[in-house]
């Protein structure tokens, strides 16, 4: 008799239905090296989403874990730890800001069958175009950026004239660019020349001299830069007596590099989110205090914010699809139409799997601190012919 019940009971725990597992989430993502001071920020975001859902009782009814691997800042061990995140379990990859480094672990969750999110991506190719068709990016296109300054500049200050100088260093410096040269004549301006550098030149001082030699100084310069370059070719304009107003694009957003531009006026970005405080949306301020009560600082960049975003937008998906299974995920999410977050609406299509327009809040940095002035959308998407330039 203790035999059979022994049996029984073993029969009746085969034949019983299998608890809920968690669902995975693989972060594939720079810990280590230059990539570090991008990755990390969104990932503390990524993290306070997840504890968010997992607190509200999770997805499909089961909980968020997560997982992890070291990039180093490095391509080929960016495929790695892709690898790795896949043969750990992960449901879906989150991969590094950068596309070059993101990407090699974008293609093993691809390979793999599995969705990627670059946490701040803002090249094309970081998603259906250099990845495939089930990889995205939280956020908002280089392009839209210099789109958005180029619009703004025009109908808030009345600007009518422009000139762009590009930093060709790295892809985004080019969007960003690309953006502006596409709206800036849409939205009545005119750029009225053009000049390019490298972002570790020690001297514009040739640029400058074009600059000057007009016969009118520009209403606005669109520079297309990042740090340390663009901090000290703002530091040479204003040194050579220049006033326009200076446009920028995200990736100068915060103020750890003002020392550099003693003084600092007349200079304008769009953000997606401000790390200041003063974000026209109260629900940001509120996750920015989140962040700074889970991590012991504020976000250093608004970088931090599209962290936040991937997960809320997946998880969305997920719940509508009912599985994690990225072809039925995807679907879901190139249905989102203007879907609402906290950081305005959200968008996606079979084409483009970012943002190629957002409502972005306009920082203008006055007497070397910045703050929020507003808050702009720019009139039409960026089409995807200028995204691919």
């Amino acid at each position: 008799m203790k035999h059979f019940l022994t049996a029984t009971a073993l029969t009746m725990a085969l034949g019983a239905p299998a608890m809920a597992e968690d669902i995975t989430i693989g972060f594939a993502i720079a810990k280590s090296g230059w990539v570090e001071a991008y990755d990390a920020p969104a990932v503390a975001a990524a993290r306070i989403r997840i504890d968010e859902i997992n607190a509200a009782g999770g997805l499909l009814g089961k909980q968020l874990k997560w997982i992890e691997a070291d990039t180093k800042s490095d391509q080929a061990q960016s495929a790695s730890a892709g690898l790795q995140m896949v043969d750990d379990g992960a449901d879906m990859l989150i991969v590094s800001c950068d596309y070059d480094f993101g990407a090699p672990a974008a293609l093993a969750a691809e390979g793999a069958g599995l969705n990627s999110f670059f946490l701040c991506a803002e090249d094309i190719k970081a998603g259906i175009q250099g990845v495939g068709p089930n990889s995205f990016s939280a956020s908002v296109l280089a392009a839209v950026q210099g789109a958005t300054m180029a619009e703004w500049s025009v109908k808030e200050r009345s600007a009518k004239t422009g000139y762009v100088l590009l930093d060709t260093t790295i892809e985004y410096n080019k969007g960003i660019c690309a953006g502006y040269d596409w709206m800036f004549p849409k939205a009545g301006g005119e750029i009225v020349g053009r000049d390019t550098f490298l972002n570790g030149d020690a001297s514009i001082a040739s640029q400058i001299t074009r600059i000057k030699g007009l016969d009118k100084e520009p209403d606005v310069i669109m520079l297309c830069s990042y740090i340390p370059g663009a901090a000290s070719a703002v530091r040479q304009i204003r040194a050579a007596g220049i006033k326009s107003t200076i446009l920028n694009g995200s990736a100068v957003d915060g103020s750890y590099w003002l020392d550099a531009a003693p003084d600092l006026s007349n200079f304008i970005v769009p953000v997606q989110g401000s790390i200041y405080g003063d974000d026209t949306r109260p629900a940001v301020n509120e996750l920015r205090d989140a962040f700074e009560a889970t991590t012991g600082a504020g976000p250093s960049s608004t970088y931090a914010y599209p962290g936040y975003l991937l997960i809320d937008l997946w998880a969305k998906a997920v719940e509508r699809a009912g599985t994690v299974e990225a072809s039925a995920v995807t679907a879901e999410l190139e249905k989102m139409d203007g879907e609402p977050t906290a950081f305005g609406p959200r968008s996606f299509s079979d084409q483009i799997h970012h943002q190629n327009t957002a409502e972005m809040q306009i920082v203008e940095i006055t007497g070397g601190k910045p703050g929020v002035i507003g808050s702009f959308t720019i009139s039409e998407p960026v089409p995807l012919d200028v995204l691919l330039k």
